[in-house]
């Protein structure tokens, strides 16, 4: 038969990969950059407009804190990034902050790390998606009512590209990421190399007034404080994802350590560059956006004006217009990396999930990989969440995007607070008057790094937790205390599975009581009584319940009629049920013999159509489900194969996991098995 099934997973996955076969989906330098710094890379596109969106709630006038917000972000990326080469350099397994926190600051702060990182994982999903699809909006502004829709569908395609391995992914996405970065440095240049010429380009929106939000209105003091710590905040989206490459080291080709911080480096400049020549670009174009077209004066319909994002604005501007082939390149490429740029989520989750899971902390089966070698239950539990909170939130960035960035300052505080305890174990016991000087350097860059991500952590906090950010505070504490329980519970199970005298414990018991499970006499039941016999067990019966006093009559008539040896036991019913006298009658056998073990025996039907099994089998599987909380009683299934059971047994040639195992191929049904 033909396995349908099979053909689409071949088609959308492709081949399974042998588990040997890891080491040639290890990535070199040009695939690593676009796989793991996708996200901030492509941050350049929206964060400078998010330092706009929030000073123009003061009006104007408060634009000018634009650049000295932008030197603020761009100094702290730069501490970031040096700060995160160390831990490349001194933690390459892949647990990155985690592991840090973990082994520094003990387990508690580490899943704490954990816990901010997967939530912040999720967001970066969501706001990436959403920030694209806003880009293709601004070109194309008729797809605005199906932005749900466009959302959806870009997280089911990156979930499909990610399922076919990572060096896959990486070779679909690093043309786009490329085109972005080669787009706007040339609109950058090309812009700067205007203003220098004296034909500055100018915004379309640069005609148009703002109006100040009533209660932003004639800041001053502390008001304006928080106004320029609130733009800040919101601007620190452009550090988003630097330490995805820090949990990613094991990817990377040898050394993988020193690739990987070159990879960093790389993605440092290229990240600073463009998000200063962005910035610098919209101040000379003089882009005025608000979150609410309507607060723009000059417009004579606000109602059916449709803003274009900040990188819209500047393409138009740089490269003549709406119409022009610069304008359509720039939003065709920055839509694609913003999407594009969940792929370092896609990377980051399922790898620090399934470090989790190693360490019993999540559910083991996000360990696993699957056939292309991918984490492919973390790639999917993202894809599910991520959608769900963008269907939710109705791919809206503005309302996502206060749930962003706290986790990740969460991780890089406690992380470079690790590095710093690490150093200073390290400098008890180093000699050598050079390597102590370069220790002495890092321990330094970390505890920067730490003081000045804590710091961007509570203005962060103090900026954006009522406006949101406190729902993925709480997440993460949800987050936290669920895998606490589940590390517990592992742990609980460990200790109570423990073999404590292994020699008692596989004694044989003193008696094996047989008992088949009979309702009439047919086939199914006679194979059951059959192979209860080759068991040989101690002692055999057959059991029966009296529900209807004339069908036992029959019965117990056949069953001499048969001459089968094996006794009859009927059980009394007065209120016609089945479960209960039986699972009595089972733990009596319990009680009045505990060193004894009770094999039950229940014949059940094979079909092969969903709704035939809702005809048959209903009294065995409650039977089941009960007995199997029957301490000392084994409960086996005896199947009976209907016509409909063979129609559909077409196994496929190759069952999941079949690669992995080194399993031979298997031949249809009917025909000879080789292991040629």
């Amino acid at each position: 038969m033909f396995n349908v099934t099979g053909l689409l997973k071949r088609l959308l996955i492709g081949q399974a990969k042998r588990s040997e076969e890891l080491g040639e989906t290890l990535l070199p330098k040009r695939l690593a950059l676009p796989i793991f710094a996708s996200d901030p890379l492509s941050s350049v596109a929206y964060a400078t407009q998010e330092i706009l969106l929030v000073l123009t709630l003061g009006g104007l006038a408060y634009l000018h804190f634009t650049p000295w917000i932008a030197l603020a972000v761009v100094s702290l990326m730069t501490v970031v990034v040096l700060s995160y080469r160390q831990v490349v350099h001194a933690y390459p397994s892949g647990g990155g902050s985690y592991e840090v926190a973990s082994v520094n600051l003990g387990p508690s702060a580490g899943l704490v790390v954990a816990a901010s990182l997967l939530v912040d994982y999720v967001m970066t999903v969501a706001v990436s998606v959403a920030s694209g699809v806003d880009n293709i909006i601004s070109a194309v502004p008729a797809l605005a009512e199906h932005r749900v829709g466009l959302a959806l569908g870009f997280v089911a395609l990156l979930t499909a590209m990610n399922l076919r391995g990572v060096k896959e992914s990486g070779r679909a996405f690093a043309t786009p990421t490329y085109l972005f970065i080669g787009g706007v440095l040339i609109m950058v240049g090309t812009g700067l190399f205007r203003y220098l010429m004296g034909d500055a380009p100018v915004a379309e929106s640069a005609a148009y007034g703002i109006e100040p939000e009533p209660a932003d209105a004639n800041l001053a003091g502390f008001a304006m404080l928080m106004l320029v710590l609130r733009a800040f905040s919101s601007g620190c989206t452009a550090l988003t994802g630097v330490e995805a490459i820090s949990n990613g080291v094991p990817a990377f080709r040898k050394p993988k350590p020193l690739n990987a911080a070159r990879t960093m480096a790389a993605m440092g400049i290229i990240a600073i560059t463009m998000f200063v020549g962005v910035t610098t670009l919209a101040i000379i174009t003089k882009v005025h956006i608000t979150d609410d077209p309507c607060r723009l004066t000059g417009l004579a319909d606000c109602a059916s004006y449709t803003q274009r994002t900040v990188i819209a604005q500047l393409a138009a501007s740089v490269f003549g217009g709406p119409d022009s082939f610069g304008f359509y390149f720039i939003q065709a490429a920055t839509a694609l990396i913003l999407i594009l740029a969940a792929n370092t989520a896609y990377n980051g989750f399922p790898l620090l999930a399934s470090i989790l899971a190693q360490h019993r902390y999540l559910p083991r089966q996000l360990h696993n990989r699957g056939d292309r070698l991918a984490f492919s239950n973390g790639i999917i539990a993202l894809a599910v969440v991520a959608g769900a909170l963008l269907y939710g939130y109705k791919a809206n960035v503005t309302a996502l995007i206060h749930l962003y960035i706290l986790g990740v300052f969460t991780s890089f505080t406690l992380s470079q607070a690790g590095m710093v305890r690490h150093w200073n174990r390290e400098l008890r016991t180093e000699q050598d008057p050079a390597v102590r000087r370069r220790h002495q350097l890092t321990r330094t860059i970390n505890g920067v790094g730490a003081c000045v991500t804590g710091l961007v952590l509570v203005i962060v906090l103090a900026t954006k937790f009522t406006q949101g950010a406190w729902l993925a505070v709480l997440a993460a504490v949800v987050l936290w205390v669920t895998m606490r329980a589940i590390r517990r519970h592992y742990d609980q199970v460990s200790a109570e599975l423990a073999s404590t005298d292994p020699r008692a414990e596989i004694a044989p018991p003193s008696r094996v009581i047989g008992i088949v499970l009979v309702s009439t006499i047919h086939k199914p039941t006679l194979r059951a009584l059959a192979y209860a016999r080759a068991i040989r067990p101690d002692r055999l019966e057959a059991l029966t319940v009296a529900v209807d006093r004339e069908s036992v009559t029959d019965l117990k008539r056949q069953w001499e009629e048969y001459e089968i040896e094996t006794p009859l036991k009927v059980l009394d019913s007065p209120y016609r049920e089945i479960t209960k006298p039986v699972v009595n009658y089972v733990r009596s056998i319990h009680r009045n013999s505990p060193r004894d073990v009770v094999s039950i025996f229940i014949p059940e039907y094979v079909v092969g159509h969903w709704w035939e099994n809702l005809l048959h089998n209903q009294s065995a599987l409650w039977l089941k489900s009960r007995l199997l909380f029957t301490p000392g009683v084994m409960v086996t299934s005896v199947p009976w194969q209907l016509t409909s059971a063979g129609r559909a047994d077409h196994p496929a040639p190759r069952a999941p996991g079949a690669y992995r195992r080194g399993e031979p191929v298997r031949e249809a049904a009917g025909t000879r098995t080789t292991t040629e």
